[in-house]
């Protein structure tokens, strides 16, 4: 396997995983020490929104444009990892989910090539490597589990969209690697209080409690479990965030509200 050189201070996650997954190295200087030197408890999935995935990798590789991710994976599937899990790399930017404020400290950030206004859909290779990445680190890492594997729009809905309408979260969760709403009830009444306090437990944040925000989180969360629902917050809305926020809560639930 042919890799590039490695920067001083670039360590393999373990030759095994390497050698597994065929992971190239391309090291980026944009990283730092996760805060507090915790360690990562989820991951977070973008699409590049690039032409290229050496236009993407030039521009987390490049320190003036302060972002980076821990790995990318191509359209035909490479595996390219440019910021060592234990760093913190910069690809979450302002947002939060469920209790966690630093996402970038708490978190592996993965880039899919990916140009929403260009693909339809995401390759087949690519997500199979993808998947491999993921069963991978969710072995080395028991502490993350699948419900904490989001989307950049999910922790950033008032700013972010990707990984977008297209990605099969359906699919990641049929093999274990995310998860999807089940026993969804048609709850028939539409409040706006009781989908917040349930988008809340889920892991939605809204910073001001403005109506605009809470439309971004009620368009983020459709783009990921409902990308067919439009329109004004519905029963079907209503039942699927009751059921996220049921079955995979992020925030503790205070009993005795």
């Amino acid at each position: 396997m042919v890799m590039d050189l490695l920067a001083i201070g670039f360590q393999y996650v373990s030759a095994l995983m390497v050698d597994a997954l065929k992971i190239f190295q391309s090291p980026s200087p944009n990283f730092g020490n996760r805060r507090d030197y915790v360690t990562p408890k989820m991951v977070v999935l973008h699409y590049t929104a690039m032409k290229s995935s050496d236009d993407a990798i030039a521009r987390m590789s490049d320190p003036k444009s302060e972002v980076s991710a821990h790995y990318l994976i191509d359209k035909f599937g490479k595996i390219i990892q440019l910021v060592d899990e234990q760093k913190r790399a910069w690809h979450a930017g302002r947002g939060c989910w469920g209790e966690i404020n630093d996402v970038n400290s708490h978190s592996i950030g993965i880039e899919l090539d990916y140009y929403p206004s260009i693909d339809e859909s995401f390759d087949k290779r690519q997500l199979s490597s993808l998947n491999n990445l993921l069963f991978d680190i969710l072995k080395r890492r028991p502490e993350i589990i699948p419900k904490s594997i989001i989307g950049h729009s999910d922790m950033a809905p008032e700013r972010k969209r990707d990984p977008g309408k297209n990605f099969p979260w359906k699919k990641l969760s049929d093999k274990g690697l995310s998860i999807w709403p089940e026993n969804v009830l048609d709850n028939g009444d539409v409040d706006w209080p009781i989908f917040k306090h349930n988008a809340n437990i889920f892991g939605y944040r809204s910073a001001n409690d403005t109506i605009e925000e809470w439309l971004n989180i009620l368009n983020v969360f459709r783009l990921r479990f409902l990308p067919e629902q439009k329109g004004k917050l519905s029963p079907i809305d209503m039942g699927t965030m009751i059921a996220l926020a049921k079955d995979w809560p992020h925030v503790k639930i205070n009993n005795s509200q």
